[in-house]
């Protein structure tokens, strides 16, 4: 009888492990996620293991075989990129969320500016500031921020001037420290920063929609992974990125 007892002790934590689930999400996503992660445990669920990093460097992981269960990207590309290496569950593919694009000064030295073509950035950088953004080549934030530069004609001017970041809240970080005098990132991350205000937004037009698609990942298939797809397009979770400045789409 003491056996049986112990091995029912030993089993239900085992029990509850097998039952967690891990989420691979885009930085920008952290604190809204870190909220659903509560209203998921209040649910009756284990709480949510969760890797925050950019887009590009989650996918790639999951490429390698990370145990993922759910990936949450900033863009349309990195889940594309999964998507033609078959690691994802199509039909599981959701557009859930949506972004502003945002220059941001440190709260410190408040301006406003409109942003357009013509706008002198390197103006605004001063002679030897640099312009935090996440890397071009594969961060979500630094895609689309090249983008609305080229599209407004500043890209080549302020190119020489850009200090790279691995993802959007590190560059968030440079402003925040006024190791760079402005920065692009999204609207979201700006909300949850004392250290830094908006000067100015990006139009619309200048950069492809900042898209967050979310699919269940096809190595980690599961019911509760499927189910928890479904909690992120349910009315609380909603309700959160709503309340964090997320466009829900």
């Amino acid at each position: 009888m003491r056996f049986l007892l112990f091995a029912l002790v030993l089993l239900v934590p085992l029990a509850a492990r097998a039952q967690e689930l891990t989420v691979f999400a885009a930085a920008s996503l952290t604190d809204a996620m870190k909220d659903v992660s509560a209203l998921w445990a209040t649910a009756g669920h284990p709480p949510l293991r969760m890797s925050f990093a950019s887009s590009s460097t989650l996918a790639r992981q999951i490429e390698q075989g990370a145990p993922v269960n759910v990936f949450a990207s900033a863009d349309e590309k990195w889940m594309d990129y999964l998507a033609q290496k078959n690691l994802i569950v199509a039909d599981t593919r959701k557009d859930l969320l949506g972004n502003d694009l945002v220059l941001v000064m440190p709260a410190d030295k408040p301006q406003h500016v409109t942003i357009g073509p013509g706008f002198d950035l390197l103006k605004l950088l001063g002679p030897n500031g640099r312009l935090a953004v996440g890397d071009p080549t594969n961060v979500p934030a630094g895609i689309y921020a090249e983008q609305a530069l080229k599209k407004l004609g500043l890209w080549d001017s302020v190119a020489p001037h850009l200090a790279r970041a691995e993802d959007v809240r590190a560059g968030l970080l440079l402003v925040e420290r006024g190791e760079a005098p402005a920065g692009i990132v999204y609207g979201t991350d700006a909300a949850v920063s004392k250290g830094v205000m908006v000067a100015g937004v990006f139009p619309a037009g200048s950069h492809d929609p900042v898209s967050y698609p979310f699919a269940v990942v096809k190595s980690g298939d599961t019911p509760q992974a499927r189910a928890l797809l479904t909690f992120l397009t349910g009315p609380q979770a909603r309700a959160v990125f709503v309340q964090r400045g997320f466009k829900v789409e």
